[in-house]
């Protein structure tokens, strides 16, 4: 991470020039950006098996219609909130690559970023119209009615973007000490496939589970997105869940930071 003072300006002088590389790369690798897509389209699988679930009437008051406005949610929110970095950042330290983005200018979290953020566009251009269309037309009445409701739900994507990237660069830079974080990434998504909301509606849960999924990041991560962007809350509550989510980002941030510092300091001690 490590962005001193000096180096602030240096890199962002250099963002138009990264995030034209970056979405050209994205643009380059269109094939990889269509895998992945596919890969996250889990919702769409499970929407039809909970439209079965509520065929014969609501449960844990769902009906048919808020099972196809979850779940289509769901799907956008993980295109415009997902990352890859743990994985990057693994597979930089094995190949030795990391230790040219140390020698750069730029410092390499923020190289990472805007890599990720510059390939929001494609996805967008890929993914969206239809899902986007599927939504409205079939659960239009489900969006936020209000500016400030819209608002907050894109505080909130932007927020779970923001906690996703730095606990996989949390994560991703534990391979500084290991061998490999891979097994650590695959333990964190696990417990992001059913606490987040992602492939089970929290609703669905006890609820003793979901007080203590309350207190997990997992549900800031897509669960409240979706939650905001299907008016599951009133403002109030909504204004905590975001306070809360940002909270949450915030911690990420600050592990993500000591860690790759640390990380980054005896990579380079052992001539990285």
């Amino acid at each position: 991470m490590s962005v001193s003072a000096s180096s602030l300006p240096r890199a962002l002088s250099a963002l138009p020039a990264m995030a034209r590389v970056g979405f050209a790369e994205a643009v380059a690798y269109r094939a990889e950006m269509l895998i992945w897509i596919l890969s996250t389209s889990m919702p769409l699988v499970m929407m039809p098996l909970w439209l079965a679930v509520t065929r014969g009437g609501p449960v844990q008051g769902m009906s048919s219609s808020d099972v196809v406005a979850y779940f289509l949610a769901t799907f956008i929110a993980r295109q415009l909130t997902s990352c890859w970095v743990s994985w990057q950042i693994n597979w930089e330290v094995r190949q030795g690559t990391l230790a040219m983005r140390l020698l750069r200018p730029i410092p390499p979290i923020f190289a990472f970023m805007v890599e990720h953020v510059t390939a929001l566009p494609i996805r967008l251009v890929i993914a969206m119209p239809l899902t986007v269309t599927l939504l409205v037309v079939l659960a239009g009445d489900k969006l936020p009615h209000t500016l400030a409701l819209w608002a907050l739900t894109l505080l909130s994507l932007a927020g779970a973007w923001t906690l996703t990237f730095f606990v996989q660069v949390a994560i991703g830079a534990l391979s500084l000490f290991l061998q490999s974080s891979i097994r650590v990434m695959d333990v964190w998504f696990a417990g992001y496939m059913v606490f987040s909301g992602y492939l089970i509606p929290l609703r669905m849960f006890p609820t003793w589970v979901r007080d203590v999924i309350d207190w997990l990041p997992f549900r800031y991560q897509i669960g409240v997105p979706v939650e905001l962007m299907t008016s599951a809350h009133a403002l109030p509550e909504a204004l905590g869940l975001v306070a809360r989510q940002w909270g949450f980002a915030l911690l990420a941030l600050t592990v993500a930071w000591l860690v790759w510092r640390r990380g980054v300091a005896r990579f380079s001690a052992y001539g990285g």
